[in-house]
Formats: structure tokens, C-alpha cells, sequence
């Protein structure tokens, strides 16, 4: 549904974005990801034709977003940053209007104005002038704005953007819900979100893709990843550590904690260690040293580290190595 090749775009001396290349198919959730200045907001806008490209294409649904701007706009639902709108209407008449530039008419519209606020749970809020409602409110009628023609494709930059965790809950449940049947990328800050709503995620860091793949292959990223988390009862710091890093398939231990004769200690695997024989190797050393097994657990990686290590200058990196 979405093709994009090799896409460039820079503003004076500053590169935003350098030749990046993705897709995302229908049924795809596709995370965006990246810090502040990444390109993450100036990508999504050439995506949608909002501002054009240097060089490279992007394809929507198999139209040029350049060379048949129309065709490929039908099919796109998009929230900007910021979550425009005009203030001076109604919610329901600020929907009206996007139905009516979308195209629909009479029943038709009035129907797809009571669907998509009804999804946003914008119902309570109908008659209210945009300039009278919070954040939150006015972010998710931005939101049902991009949703008002049933799009096959929906670009949303920040959608949870100034919600409250309820209504982030609410939001996330129908992006994933959506994405069963439609091709979606959002951009988010929030690390929790890509875990709950996303197929896939890509990181981008200054105008570079530096990482693409599913959450759960990002995690394994992580510098913890296979790590075995342990508690003992009945031990010490010094003979837990000198035991479990002569196991044959411990890297290293570090030492977390120590409160009276409990010890909690973590344990790096080595390269290509099979998942499970780590824990069972820290479960028998156990057993013959007598100590009360409190907590074992292998640990999965966390994508808040993985981004933090893709993402850091390099001179920060070096500093903390």
C-alpha cells in the first residue's frame, strides 16, 4: 500500500532525510520512531505530498504521490502534528466539512460523520465549538477528521499526543484494530505504544532508517536480551557472582542487590547460548550451593534501551561504554 524509495529532503545546508527506503503492506501497524530533529514528521509529510520530496518516490496504493497526487490522496487519512483545526466550528461541523472535501454527500456523509465520532468517542462533544474543548478532545477530532472517508491507508503523526492514559488505552485499541484491514504508520515517542499497537517499527535517526523489524525482534537488540534475572535466599554477593560466571554459558554477572542473605544478580548468555540453558544451568548451581531460589527469570529486552544504543550521539555512546 505504501512504497517509499530512496527518499531525500533537505532544507538549506540541513539534511532532514537521506535516502530512505520502506514499505508497509495492508494489515501492516508500522511504528515510527526516532528523537526529536530525526525526520520522523518530515518523512510523513512527503509521504502524504504535504511538502515534496528532493529526490526519491512514494507510492500509495500504486499511484505516484507526485505524479498523481488525486488518485493517491483518496486513499490516505492523515493527522498532521499539532492536530489542526478550525476553532471558530463545531465538531460536527468542522467533520461535516472534511466529509463534504472528502467528497460525500447527503446520507452518506451524515453516516460517516456519526461512525468516525462515535470511534474517537467525540459523541458528548458533538455541538461544542473546537476552541471550547481540552487537548484531548481537540487532538481526536483531528483524529476523526482522517478517518471520515474509510481510508485504505492512514498517516498519523502523534496521535496520542495530549491524552490522558485512558484515552491513549482507547486510541491504541483502535489503531491496532484498524490496522487488521488497513495500511497504517504513526509516529510516537512513546516506546509502550510500538509494544501495544505495532506489527512492525522502524527507527530513524538523524534522516537515517537504523532500524527495522518487529518489536520483538528489535528487543532482541537489547543488551539484556536472554539475560537471566536471579534472586537467592541464603547466599553471598561474592560466591554468586565467582559461581555463576564459571558457568560455560555465562558471558558475565553482575551483582544488582544485596539485602541481608538475599542476592539478586543478573546473567549474560553467551553468543548463540539456546534459550532456557542458561536458567537451568543457574537453577542446578543452586541446587548444589544450597540457595533458596526467590526469583528466576530470562529477560526479553527492552526497546528503550535498544533505542536509547541506536540513538545516542556517538560521543555519549563512548562516554558510557
Amino acid at each position: 500500500m505504501i512504497k517509499v524509495q530512496n527518499l531525500t529532503k533537505s532544507f538549506g545546508p540541513k539534511m532532514a532525510v537521506n535516502n530512505i527506503s520502506f514499505s508497509v503492506e495492508r494489515g501492516e501497524v508500522l511504528g515510527f520512531l526516532g528523537p526529536n530533529g530525526a525526520g520522523k514528521s518530515t518523512s510523513m509529510r512527503m509521504i502524504t505530498g504535504f511538502i515534496p520530496a528532493n529526490s526519491g518516490t512514494v507510492t500509495v496504493g500504486g499511484f505516484d504521490i507526485a505524479e498523481n497526487p488525486i488518485e493517491a490522496k483518496k486513499l490516505i487519512g492523515y493527522l498532521p502534528e499539532n492536530a489542526p483545526a478550525y476553532t471558530d466550528m463545531t465538531v460536527r461541523g468542522f467533520l461535516h466539512f472534511t466529509a463534504e472535501l472528502r467528497g460525500l454527500r447527503g446520507v452518506e456523509k451524515n453516516k460517516a460523520v456519526d461512525r468516525a465520532a462515535e470511534m474517537c468517542f467525540l459523541t458528548t462533544v458533538l455541538h461544542q465549538s473546537v476552541d471550547t474543548l481540552s487537548k484531548g478532545y481537540r487532538h481526536r477530532t483531528c483524529f476523526a477528521q482522517s478517518l471520515i472517508h474509510d481510508p485504505d491507508v492512514l498517516i498519523l503523526d502523534e496521535p496520542t499526543d495530549g491524552l490522558d492514559p485512558n484515552q491513549k488505552y482507547e486510541v491504541r485499541t483502535l489503531i491496532r484494530t484498524m490496522g487488521e484491514k488497513k495500511a497504517i504508520v504513526f509516529s510516537t515517542h512513546i516506546l509502550e505504544e510500538v509494544e501495544a499497537a505495532c506489527t512492525r517499527a522502524i527507527i530513524i535517526d538523524r534522516g537515517q532508517i537504523v532500524a527495522n523489524g518487529t518489536p520483538a525482534e528489535l528487543k532482541q537488540r537489547s543488551d539484556i536480551a536472554g539475560a537471566v534475572l536471579v534472586r537467592f535466599g541464603g547466599a553471598s554477593a561474592a560466591l554468586v557472582k565467582q559461581k555463576l560466571s564459571e558457568l560455560p554459558g555465562a558471558r558475565k554477572t553482575i551483582v544488582l542487590n544485596e539485602e541481608g542473605a538475599a542476592v539478586s544478580a543478573r546473567v549474560f548468555p553467551k553468543p548463540g547460548n539456546r534459550n532456557g540453558e542458561l536458567a537451568r544451568s543457574i537453577a542446578e548451581t543452586a541446587l548444589k550451593e544450597n540457595w533458596k531460589i526467590e526469583e528466576l527469570h530470562t529477560e526479553e529486552g527492552r526497546l528503550d534501551e535498544v533505542f536509547r544504543s541506536i540513538t545516542l550521539p556517538d560521543t555519549t555512546r563512548e562516554e558510557r561504554s
